[in-house]
């Protein structure tokens, strides 16, 4: 343990809290927020519905978190529409005075980033009020300290300046969020708890039949934290304790932030615990000055966000950990040549393996579910948390199977399962929250590895803890062709790593790939999904984005690929009225499309290449939209507004984005050819 760590006890909170300021109701109606921003206190309820569905790319957008520190402050809601407006501008949260934020239904879905609730803390909001509120978001808020409820009738208390026992905020969590939230964050609790002041209650589940995750999870669960002892027989949903990560990842988004809690808490100079099983990534801005407005470069905001860079190289150097970074420029004035993996495809395509349990600070983490992996977003909070015990805190969820069954049609793929989860009313209504998704059936099984990430993934679009599938003889296949390992080793590994018979889902979800058809989701959020016959008018497109880390895998590039190989074969390229894009998510991509021909294949049919990183999907990179207008088909995971600019973005396949691109408009793949590619 960190000695300068031990020196003094850390104090819990008063036993009541009283919250002296306003309170922001988060209407859907731009007139209403902007009369609470100038000083009018609405009565409650409020005369129009509360916003639902507030992500944090409204609370935050993505510019906003290239600050990394208590300026952020000045810019909570900056993205929230209201209406068709967006009311709320830089400063006036803050200046308002107000200590309680209240929406509606599923507050805070989307990214995991921390600088949402941060935001709102350093703008004075100290508690927020929603009817539900997704886990990431929620934890992140319990991690720093802001109070959660969805108890309404608090709202009126507040206005009377009434004293709130602490329990209210308590009451139903378990032992360890209760503490959490009793000491005022996740670290403050997490030093009591090196300090031998805290008590973890130990796991009493008998055994039982357990699902996939929770095996793992049991197999990873802390029982002492001095000893370094690992392992109970079983878990059950509720469940609350520490698990040891196998792996623990971060990009420039989140690295710098939590290295200055590390400054200010542990040390500049005090060691990360196990460097060798932490990896940091740039990623995320690669190409940020290519897609950043010549506006937006004048208020400094390029110079704040290459901050994030500079920062996050030095601590890595500090620590000796492994950061996969920006590839540098030929010469003077070159351009960006990306980066070497978007950070999720990376940890599946090298470092995870069946069997682990992986913390990322990204929502998109449960990509590597694919092989069977418990892998789950966490904040920043709980990233620089973990760099001090190695471990994560967990309530075990309760698990929800989605079942595939059928053959699905040849040009409907794994993307297409999750618009059509994701317009499921179990989904839809937000019964998954927080909850792990255990994807299965014989069409899930006929999915390669990269197909199969798509739907783990995606499973932060469902509101998921994490998403998993049973690795099998693919997964071997996968291990054994990317990594070199040997497939008696990597069978021996999966042993046990299946759902007993018996075992516990809350639901199931049953689909038949047999009866879908490519769908794509209406812009404004991924579970506005229709099959494309059901469009009805002709959408014309002005730019097809295909890429990110969702398609930009190889199997995606292979569907790209035969799209545009039939479209060449027939005299047709891109059309005139669109700009296309594409982008892989590592470089080991990029060499696999070198391979086989694809590069000169994209080239010929007029799509622009792009080298690997994120971009588009967070509003960074070549394929944004800069104007309302502007219409885009997408193959991103999510489609909130303002994700990837302020145009109108529908969520397509790989096949429907290229076939889309060809005709100019919105249009499902008709094959005309059997197989995939177009070989080297």
């Amino acid at each position: 343990m960190i000695e300068s760590l031990q020196a003094k006890p850390i104090p819990k909170r008063p036993d009541r809290v009283r919250f002296d300021g306003r309170v922001l109701f988060l209407a859907d109606d731009p007139d209403l927020i902007r009369r609470q921003l100038d000083g009018e206190d609405l009565s409650w309820p409020v005369p129009a519905p509360l916003r639902d569905n507030i992500s944090t790319d409204e609370i935050t957008p993505a510019y906003i978190c290239y600050y990394y520190d208590e300026r952020l402050g000045d810019f909570p809601y900056l993205g929230l529409q209201a209406g068709e407006e967006f009311p709320i501008t830089r400063g006036r949260v803050k200046e308002g005075g107000f200590v309680c934020s209240v929406s509606g239904k599923r507050r805070g879905k989307g990214s995991s980033r921390e600088q949402s609730p941060y935001a709102e803390m350093c703008a004075g909001i100290r508690l927020v009020i929603a009817e539900n509120i997704e886990r990431i978001y929620r934890e992140n808020c319990q991690n720093l300290g802001i109070l959660t409820t969805t108890d309404f009738s608090l709202i009126d208390r507040i206005r009377r300046g009434e004293e709130i026992p602490l329990e209210t905020f308590t009451k139903g969590e378990g032992d360890i969020t209760r503490g959490i939230i009793e000491f005022g964050g996740l670290f403050q609790y997490n030093v009591a708890r090196l300090q031998g002041n805290v008590t973890v209650p130990p796991v009493a589940t008998r055994p039982r039949p357990l699902t996939l995750a929770e095996k793992i999870i049991a197999r990873h669960w802390v029982t002492d934290l001095s000893r370094d002892e690992v392992g109970v027989q079983a878990v059950a949903p509720g469940d609350e304790g520490f698990v040891r990560t196998d792996i623990r990842f971060s990009h420039e988004y989140v690295t710098p932030m939590a290295a200055i809690f590390w400054r200010d808490f542990v040390g500049a100079h005090e060691r990360i615990a196990d460097p060798d099983s932490v990896f940091l990534f740039r990623d995320h801005l690669t190409f940020l000055e290519l897609a950043m407005t010549e506006e937006r470069k004048a208020q400094g905001l390029l110079d704040v966000a290459l901050e994030l860079k500079a920062q996050q190289e030095e601590f890595a150097a500090r620590q000796g950990v492994t950061l996969y970074g920006e590839l540098p420029r030929i010469g003077p004035g070159m351009a960006v040549q990306g980066s070497e993996a978007i950070c999720h495809s990376k940890i599946l395509e090298q470092h995870a393996l069946p069997g682990h349990l992986i913390i990322g600070s990204d929502s998109h983490t449960p990509h590597a579910g694919a092989i069977g992996a418990v892998a789950f977003g966490v904040g920043t909070t709980a990233i620089f948390n973990s760099w001090l015990t190695k471990d994560v805190r967990i309530m075990v969820p309760p698990s929800v199977l989605v079942r595939v069954n059928g053959r699905k049609p040849e040009n409907v793929t794994a993307k297409d399962f999750m618009l059509q989860v994701l317009r499921h009313p179990y989904v839809r209504n937000g019964h998954a929250i927080g909850k792990i998704v255990e994807y299965a059936g014989p069409a899930v099984e006929e999915l390669s590895i990269d197909e199969r990430a798509t739907m783990t993934n995606m499973a932060a679009e469902v509101g998921a803890f994490t998403g998993v599938i049973r690795p099998d003889e693919k997964a071997v296949e996968f291990l054994v062709q990317e990594r070199g390992m040997d497939a008696a080793a990597v069978r021996r590994s999966l042993k046990g790593l299946y759902s007993d018979d018996g075992a516990e889902f809350e639901t199931v979800i049953e689909i038949d790939a047999a009866t879908l058809e490519p769908m794509v989701a209406l812009p404004g959020d991924p579970g506005n999904g229709l099959f494309i016959n059901e469009l009805g008018d002709v959408v014309k497109i002005d730019i097809a984005y295909a890429g990110s880390c969702t398609a930009g895998k190889k199997s995606d590039m292979d569907m790209y690929a035969r799209v545009f190989q039939e479209a060449v074969e027939r005299g047709a390229q891109v059309h005139p009225d669109v700009k296309c894009y594409l982008q892989c998510g590592s470089q080991e991509v990029k060499r696999y499309c070198d391979e086989r021909g694809y590069l000169e294949l994209f080239r010929r049919v007029g799509a622009e290449f792009i080298e690997p990183s994120c971009g588009a999907c967070i509003n960074a990179g070549p394929g944004v939209s800069y104007d309302r207008e502007t219409v885009t088909v997408s193959a991103i995971n999510r489609n909130f507004p303002g994700r990837s600019g302020p145009g109108q973005l529908y969520l397509a396949s790989p096949y429907t984005t290229a076939a889309s691109a060809i005709a100019g408009y919105i249009r499902a793949w008709q094959p005309t050819s059997v197989g995939a590619g177009v070989g080297a």
